[in-house]
């Protein structure tokens, strides 16, 4: 499959009455392959929007400044109820296109959702009201979202190192395809269609989660009580440290005597990697997050370690002892035979009672991450080590329980699996529609 943005030659010839600059890189436009009658400045369908928020009729607490990522999205930004901006601050209303000015050199455009109300932004983001006769808000998203459209922006960017940012009335005036709303329409559609059905299923595969959470506390005595109760009496004798957390550990463990020692099932590993035995080699880094669960985070050379590396293999779990409360574990997945974590991460695996898959599963429930909150040490900036997590108490789950749920995890993750190819070669089709390669009557 071959990707829409072009490449470009690292050798051409430009005629200088063409160059806006002297910049080897803003050399490279794109070649757009639709008629000139479709293409006009993006300027042209858009409005600057500068309403000042009038701060004596509108108290900062009501209002709703934002972050745009590079990805296009946008979600609230969380500031300090105790602070408040001093800057003057603009309006940006349902349906606006905003624009994050220092960021637009990476794509940092969003729309501003319908249901959204007293949305604001300070002078570092540019708000447009979109000709919806001429643009749809959607189509225009995908186009600055495109590869190619996003490294043009990158080719383009000027000012002083550190602080480079493409200036705005280059933006507005860069010629794009506004094709009949129709035509932008289906494309958005497209998109939408095969977006929604990932979406979909990554909801089942939280629907599973949220299935095994609630079987979890169905078996448990007591949970949510001790969960939220300020008040309860714990035995001394039974907490390892005289804390709060530890005295709901101490009493989850007296009020489910049949419970587990998840220690008695697992296994530290704590093989260690000295990668100066191999000088020229490259290393795969995995690191885990709780959105991602363990990814792959770097290839670093040999050269910059200082210290040994701990080993990982398919199918064992590790974890960041300092976050691992909000979800920061998970289990490792296909990697090479030298794929190692750093030694700060707590690595183990399943001995036994339990499927390391099931597992997968139950360390993204709420219930799990509410144990690990129990079974935390040292004061403000409290860990979960190896010994810590060995002391978590489980219900013996059932095989036959165990595989139902797996059962589940394995249809959706398979759909999964297939969809991220659809939703690439969607991605990729989208662009080429976009730039014109492709027509909308080939979808």
């Amino acid at each position: 499959m071959t990707e829409a943005s072009p490449s470009f030659p690292k050798a051409f010839a430009v005629s200088f009455s063409e160059v806006k600059r002297w910049d080897p890189n803003s050399f490279h436009t794109i070649e757009w392959h639709w008629p000139t009658a479709v293409m006009a400045p993006i300027g042209s369908v858009l409005t600057h929007r500068k309403e000042k928020v009038d701060r004596t009729d509108n108290g900062f607490a009501d209002l709703m400044p934002v972050t745009i990522h590079f990805d296009g999205s946008i979600e609230p930004r969380k500031v300090n109820q105790n602070k408040e901006y001093t800057m003057d601050l603009f309006w940006a209303r349902p349906g606006d296109i905003v624009v994050s000015k220092i960021d637009l050199k990476n794509g940092a455009v969003a729309i501003i959702p319908n249901s959204w109300d007293k949305v604001v932004v300070t002078n570092h983001f540019a708000v447009y009201k979109p000709d919806l006769e001429r643009i749809d808000p959607k189509y225009f998203h995908l186009l600055i979202q495109a590869k190619f459209f996003k490294e043009h922006l990158w080719r383009n960017k000027v000012g002083a190192e550190g602080r480079k940012e493409v200036k705005l009335d280059f933006f507005e005036s860069l010629e794009c395809p506004i094709p009949a709303l129709p035509i932008q329409q289906k494309i958005v559609s497209y998109w939408d269609r095969v977006q929604k059905e990932t979406t979909d299923t990554k909801l089942a595969k939280i629907n599973i989660v949220a299935e095994l959470n609630e079987f979890m506390i169905q078996q448990t005595h007591k949970y949510k009580l001790l969960r939220n109760s300020k008040l309860f009496s714990a035995s001394f004798s039974q907490a390892p440290q005289w804390d709060v957390k530890a005295g709901r550990a101490a009493v989850f463990k007296e009020a489910n005597p049949t419970f587990i020692r998840l220690g008695d099932y697992t296994q530290e590993c704590s093989d260690m990697i000295k990668p100066w035995d191999l000088p020229k080699k490259k290393w795969p880094i995995y690191g885990v997050n709780n959105k991602d669960g363990v990814f792959l985070n770097t290839k670093q050379e040999t050269q910059y370690f200082n210290a040994a590396y701990k080993k990982i293999e398919k199918g064992w779990f590790f974890h960041n002892p300092t976050r691992a409360n909000v979800g920061s574990l998970g289990i490792v997945p296909e990697v090479p035979n030298d794929a190692i974590t750093s030694p700060e991460y707590q690595v183990w695996k399943i001995t036994g009672g339990f499927d390391p898959e099931f597992m997968d599963l139950l360390i993204q429930t709420e219930y799990f991450l509410t144990l690990v909150s129990f079974n935390r040490v040292g004061g403000v900036k409290q860990r979960m080590y190896y010994a810590n997590l060995a002391e978590i108490r489980l219900p013996m789950i059932a095989m036959d329980v165990q595989q139902e749920f797996l059962s589940k995890k394995a249809e959706i993750e398979q759909k999964l699996s297939t969809l991220k190819e659809t939703l690439f070669d969607c991605k990729n089709k989208v662009e080429k529609l976009i730039l014109g390669t492709l027509s909308v009557e080939d979808i």
